[in-house]
C-alpha cells in the first residue's frame, strides 16, 4: 500500500477491528478482505456506511462465489478483486474506487440540489396562492409581487416566499374582518 502512495491503517485482525480502526482514523478509503472472522469485510463497508463513513471500498477474496460479486454490489464496493493480488490490479482498483466514489458524491449532492429546488418551488407557489387569495392578484402578479420584494430586500425568492408562509395569518382575509370588529 505504501508503494501506491498509501498509508494503511491496518492490518486488523478481524472485521470488528476493522470497523473500529476506520471510527478512530477515518481513512481515505476502505480495503477490506471478504472473508474476516467475526464481521466480513462487506458488512464491515456496510456498517461503516451506515453510520456516515461512507468511503471508497475495495474488497479482497480467495473465494471463487458468484454470490460474493452480488453481495458487493449491495454492499456499495466499488472494485472486486480475488487472490491473489498483485500492485498493478490494487492499485487500479484503489483508482477505479476513488472515482467512483467521487462520483457518486456529486450525484448525491446534484440529487440534494434537486430536491432543495423542488421544496424551494412548493413554497414559492404557496405564497403565490396565499397572495393570490389575500390581496386579490392574478397568478402572474402574485409572482412578480414575490419577484420584486426579494429583488427590493436582496433575498432569494424562497425566503420571501418562506416569510409569507409564516406570516399567512396576517394575509387571512376572513382575520382581517374578524380584528375590524
Amino acid at each position: 500500500m505504501r508503494s501506491l502512495g498509501h498509508e494503511p491503517i491496518g492490518p486488523a485482525c478481524d472485521g470488528e477491528q476493522a470497523i473500529v480502526m476506520a471510527r478512530a482514523n477515518l481513512p481515505d478509503l476502505y480495503l477490506f478482505d471478504i472473508e474476516m472472522p467475526n464481521v466480513d469485510g462487506l458488512e464491515a463497508a456496510t456498517q461503516l456506511a451506515d453510520e456516515g463513513l461512507r468511503r471508497p471500498v475495495v474488497v479482497v477474496t480467495g473465494l471463487d462465489d458468484p454470490t460474493l460479486i452480488e453481495r458487493s454490489i449491495a454492499s456499495g464496493v466499488s472494485a472486486y478483486l480475488t487472490k491473489p493480488v498483485d500492485s498493478r490490479d490494487l492499485d487500479a482498483a484503489l483508482a477505479l474506487a476513488a472515482a467512483r466514489h467521487a462520483e457518486f458524491r456529486s450525484l448525491e449532492a446534484e440529487v440534494d440540489r434537486a430536491q432543495q429546488a423542488l421544496e424551494d418551488r412548493k413554497l414559492v407557489e404557496r405564497a403565490k396562492g396565499l397572495l393570490m387569495a389575500a390581496l386579490n392578484l392574478s397568478e402572474q402578479d402574485a409572482f412578480r409581487r414575490l419577484q420584486q420584494t426579494a429583488r427590493e430586500r436582496n433575498l432569494r425568492l424562497a425566503d420571501v416566499a418562506g416569510r409569507i408562509v409564516e406570516q399567512q395569518s396576517l394575509l387571512d382575509p376572513k382575520r382581517k374582518r374578524q380584528d375590524a370588529h
